[in-house]
């Protein structure tokens, strides 16, 4: 039950408030004790599912009211929290893994209403795998016209998405930035979930991630008026897709949120060939999703390629590709004005591998501003440089022709660097983002690769 926690602050609550004295209404109800009522209601064929509820007392006047579907499992909670699930939904899975909520009891009418409309999506679903799937053009739709008839729908609720945005952000403009600092989180979640309701997840997540640049330091003004810029643009680049080449096309309805099929990417796309050094990889988490980006560089096309897996917190990730190695692989890109995402196809097994050969700084600056007249929308590039980290009078990494770059603030110290350095140039992989190098590997005087 704890592996579902979002983080461990969550697990520590939930232990917290599992004591049957916090709840004064628990309850269980078995898949199988169904009532031919509510399976009628759900359109038959399937009952509803196992399920817990339960009122857990708060800081609130109203006990917050749980309910969970353990076939999913899947939960549902009135408190604030935006933690999925959040400690209250742990707590009551605690306690039932406890033994500490009777079976056998009919929901309150607030938890048989959730469960009966989850029984119904259910009943659906076995009749028709698409019905109420919104990505079901990323899985493969069994039924065409359907599969048209939600695209359509979706094109017309990102299309309004995009024309509020666009509203808001000339409102931001308009009114100023002094403000800002003063808003709270809660002045970029509102509009970030008016974007996940219109089905445009891309947006929602870049406006979240303005929640911090009034705090980034020095020059936050700045940086937040250029990611309204960007976000602008998109909006502009949207409506005008039609006018738009192809690739271009596909980047921006990828920063939309539109996704491709794998299955899609494989077939249609060109495999290329190569040994793929697995330069560096970085672990990301945001709410219930942990993320991983593994950057390869090919040893023939000296081409970059970035392959991503995902998985829910409390999961494990992808762990196929091992910083430092090497793979003589098929790798297929998806449609992009800047290709770099792409997927493994075909593999034919490792090879020994050492350092890969590094590049300049001005290098690394070239291929990033050629990469930005191609897809400004974006916020990194690979990098691996030759060079030796300093100190002062900031922590850079500098080549040999003086010209230095200095490490993103998110990376903090970076003694793993200095240490595997030693005071000498070696070589750094990792990523490069407007705010400065992120280093990931690093590769001693013997050529082995040291994750940062």
């Amino acid at each position: 039950m704890l592996a579902l926690a979002p983080d461990v602050p969550s697990q520590r609550a939930a232990q917290k408030l599992a004591s049957p004295g916090s709840w004064p209404l628990t309850g269980a109800r078995a898949g199988a004790d169904a009532s031919a009522a509510v399976a009628a209601d759900a359109g038959g064929g399937t009952g509803p599912p196992a399920a817990l509820w339960g009122e857990c007392r708060g800081s609130a006047a109203v006990p917050y009211r749980t309910a969970i579907d353990l076939s999913g499992p899947a939960w549902q909670c009135s408190c604030p929290s935006r933690k999925f699930p959040c400690k209250h939904a742990l707590a009551l899975l605690l306690l039932w893994a406890d033994g500490a909520i009777a079976a056998g009891s009919d929901p309150p009418a607030w938890a048989a209403t959730w469960l009966a409309s989850r029984a119904a999506k259910a009943s659906r679903a076995a009749r028709d795998p698409d019905a109420g799937d919104p990505e079901a053009a990323r899985t493969g739709p069994a039924n065409p016209e359907a599969a048209l008839r939600r695209a359509a729908q979706r094109e017309q609720r990102v299309a309004s998405g995009v024309a509020e945005l666009d509203r808001w952000l000339c409102d931001q403009v308009r009114q100023g930035l002094a403000a800002s600092q003063q808003a709270g989180y809660r002045h970029w979640d509102d509009i970030a979930a008016r974007m996940v309701d219109a089905q445009a997840p891309g947006l929602a997540e870049r406006l979240r991630a303005l929640a911090a640049v009034p705090y980034s330091g020095a020059g936050w003004d700045g940086r937040l008026l250029a990611e309204y810029a960007l976000l602008r643009l998109l909006t502009i680049a949207y409506r005008r897709q039609d006018e738009l080449a192809p690739p271009l096309r596909d980047t921006v309805r990828s920063r939309i949120g539109f996704t491709v099929r794998q299955a899609d990417v494989l077939a249609s796309g060109q495999p290329v060939k190569d040994r793929w050094s697995v330069l560096a990889r970085r672990d990301t988490e945001q709410e219930r999703l942990r993320s991983r980006r593994v950057w390869l560089r090919g040893r023939e096309s000296g081409r970059y390629a970035l392959v991503l897996s995902f998985a829910p917190a409390g999961m494990s990730l992808d762990d196929s590709l091992t910083v430092g190695s090497c793979v003589d692989a098929e790798l297929v890109f998806y449609p992009a004005a800047v290709p770099l995402r792409a997927l493994v196809g075909t593999g034919h097994g490792e090879v020994p591998v050492g350092a890969p050969p590094g590049g300049t700084v001005a290098e690394l600056l070239a291929g990033w501003a050629a990469a930005l007249a191609e897809d400004p929308w974006l916020d990194s590039w690979p990098a691996v440089l030759t060079g030796t980290p300093a100190r002062a009078p900031r922590p850079c990494l500098y080549d040999a022709a003086g010209h230095a770059l200095p490490l993103h603030p998110g990376a903090g110290p970076c003694w793993p660097l200095f240490a595997v350095s030693g005071g000498i140039p070696l070589t750094v992989a990792g990523e490069w983002t407007p705010r400065g190098l992120w280093p990931l590997t690093a590769w001693d005087d013997g050529g082995r690769a040291v994750p940062l």
